[in-house]
């Protein structure tokens, strides 16, 4: 949620933003209205208040005709003071509704544009060059019986798999593997719920009753997240932190669950685009002014897990009109897919500023004692998706994957062998 004391502050800034996202910046018309008449709603009832309580003492000194008088006066005045409340709460509650509809302020540097107008920072790597027709990560994971689609969807339909053999042990691999450099890198590490309540995904930034990507419980009112930032962000709803201990940071592992809705004929083959798959995020609260330089710290440890498996990358700058509702900034780390000949996303990681905080009232206090919202990081430290970069970089002619290096300790094996059919 926007600060409404920068909004008043600084209007245009919010309509820039709005035009960069590709989003309507008469919003800020509308909520300067309604923070504008909510105040003149509130400052009434206060005026009228403060006379009620005046004529109510008055009446207790007042006698006869005076006190008749008195006592007409209290009783319109109640009335008065009643009616103004019920406005100045009415206007709250569509400032809220307007307010909770407006998307994060975005960095000024960020890049301007859509989908494809993202700024590459880097490339890191060599791509591989094979002297043997390359195969896919699903044949490659059914040669290794590491990966099993078509029980997938015999068993819960299109988009889902097994993860099995050799396939399951990667998996666990490199999912404690980042989960091990979390730790060392002082990160809390933390078994997520996969359920969370309505309020949680909101004040995560999801718009739950349009977002067709989530799955919902409706007879729990419950969702399934598709990333364990929810449970992260909402951890500490409604607290005061001690500034002492920012940047908090944790590490998150959890199932995510997506509907993938409207990527019909989208990576139909193999686990690229899937209902449920199970990642590693990160998760830091810190103060505002640190925020851009703990996001950087964050696309660091994203690039240092990429090394670990010895894979081609590169970092993009997500344009503005690409960014998620939270995001004020994002970098992607996308890795290269040989079959595909292209780079896809592997990692992401968004500055939320103090836009998710101040929606689930999460503060720290300041140098001088005041609460102040705090700033909300995440990023991906490993995902189900990298085994699709991992076969395909590291496979061999024989259809055999080496393992890379660093991964070989969690995984047990130095090279995935396929199974004799």
């Amino acid at each position: 949620m926007i600060d409404l004391r920068s909004l008043r502050e600084d209007p245009d800034r919010l309509r820039a933003s709005q035009r960069a996202r590709g989003e309507d910046d008469s919003v800020v018309d509308t909520l300067l209205d309604l923070d504008g008449r909510r105040r003149s709603a509130l400052s009434a009832f206060e005026t009228l208040r403060a006379e009620q309580k005046t004529v109510g003492k008055s009446v207790s000194r007042a006698q006869g005709e005076e006190r008749a008088e008195l006592l007409a006066r209290a009783k319109d005045l109640a009335a008065q003071v009643k009616s103004a409340e019920a406005e100045a709460e009415k206007l709250g509650r569509e400032l809220d509704s307007a307010l909770e509809g407006v998307s994060n302020l975005v960095e000024e540097d960020a890049p301007l544009g859509g989908e494809d107008d993202y700024v590459v920072l880097a490339e890191v790597g060599e791509k591989p060059s094979f002297d043997f027709t390359p195969r896919d990560h699903l044949e490659l994971g059914e040669l290794l019986g590491a990966i099993d689609v078509e029980r997938g969807a015999k068993v819960s339909g299109a988009r889902f798999f097994f993860m099995r053999g050799a396939g399951a042990r990667l998996q666990l691999g490199l999912l404690n593997m980042a989960m091990q450099q979390a730790i060392e890198a002082g990160f809390i590490p933390m078994i997520t719920p996969v359920l969370v309540k309505p309020e949680a995904m909101r004040g995560t930034g999801f718009h739950i009753a349009h977002d067709k990507e989530i799955y919902r419980l409706p007879e729990d009112d419950l969702y399934l997240v598709g990333t364990s930032e929810v449970p992260l962000a909402a951890y500490h709803g409604n607290e005061i932190l001690d500034g002492a201990t920012l940047p908090l940071r944790y590490a998150g592992w959890s199932s995510c669950f997506r509907r993938e809705a409207g990527s019909y004929g989208k990576d139909t083959r193999g686990i690229i685009r899937v209902h449920q798959f199970d990642k590693v995020e990160m998760f830091s609260y810190c103060r505002p002014e640190e925020a851009r330089e703990e996001h950087q710290r964050l696309l660091d440890w994203e690039k240092e897990m990429l090394a670990k498996i010895e894979i081609p990358y590169r970092v993009i700058d997500v344009a503005t009109g690409d960014l998620g509702t939270s995001a004020a900034r994002k970098f992607d780390c996308e890795g290269w897919i040989p079959s595909q000949g292209r780079y896809r996303e592997l990692t992401s990681t968004s500055n939320c500023t103090d836009f998710q905080a101040r929606r689930l009232a999460i503060r720290s206090r300041d140098k001088d004692g005041k609460p102040q919202a705090v700033a909300t990081l995440n990023g991906t430290l490993a995902t189900t998706r990298w085994i699709v970069a991992i076969l395909e970089n590291h496979q061999q002619a024989d259809g055999s994957v080496v393992v890379p290096k660093a991964l070989r300790p969690y995984v047990g094996l130095d090279v995935l062998e396929p199974v004799k059919s």
